[in-house]
């Protein structure tokens, strides 16, 4: 069976390149890749890629996907305080999905409380909420605690996608 990954997008100001090179990466290893935001349609990165949504949060069967990706960018806020968003993020670590964010995304995970004790990294402006939230920050490029994967920004992209990779294939 092909394994699917949700990504999650902000409708607008997503960052480009960490959704396009983890998805690049996952189309490389035949993983199908499923795109919600908070209502299906068009989603527009910071640099101007046009993402089309083919589901709404609200629409999301968890049980269809190994894993669930929060891509960054200044649109990831609206995730925040999310209650379709932080409810999935709690349901899908409680049944031992992949749960993966970068960049200021991996403070959605903190936010719905699943961070405690854990290592993770994202981007600099995060660090001090994690911590607050009692994760560890690490500071690394990209950061594996068990199924939760961290990256901290648009570079580490590339090494983010692979380590998704890396855990899925792990399973």
């Amino acid at each position: 069976m092909t394994p699917r990954i949700l990504m999650v997008i902000a409708q607008r100001d997503f960052r480009d390149e960490e959704y396009l090179e983890p998805k690049k990466i996952f189309a490389e290893h035949d993983i199908k890749v499923v795109t919600a935001s908070e209502r299906k349609g068009e989603c527009l990165g910071k640099l101007g890629a046009k993402v089309w949504a083919e589901v709404s949060l609200h629409e999301v069967n968890l049980h269809d996907y190994e894993a669930i990706v929060f891509v960054g960018g200044l649109g990831a806020k609206e995730f925040f305080a999310d209650d379709e968003a932080l409810n999935l993020v709690r349901e899908a670590n409680s049944e031992g999905k992949i749960l993966a964010a970068i960049c200021i995304a991996p403070s959605i995970l903190a936010n719905a409380g699943i961070l405690d004790g854990k290592k993770v990294t994202a981007f600099e402006t995060e660090e001090s909420h994690l911590n607050e939230k009692g994760a560890i920050f690490t500071g690394n490029p990209v950061e594996v605690d068990g199924q939760i994967i961290t990256a901290n920004g648009p570079e580490a992209a590339e090494e983010f996608g692979l380590a998704i990779v890396k855990v899925l294939d792990s399973r």
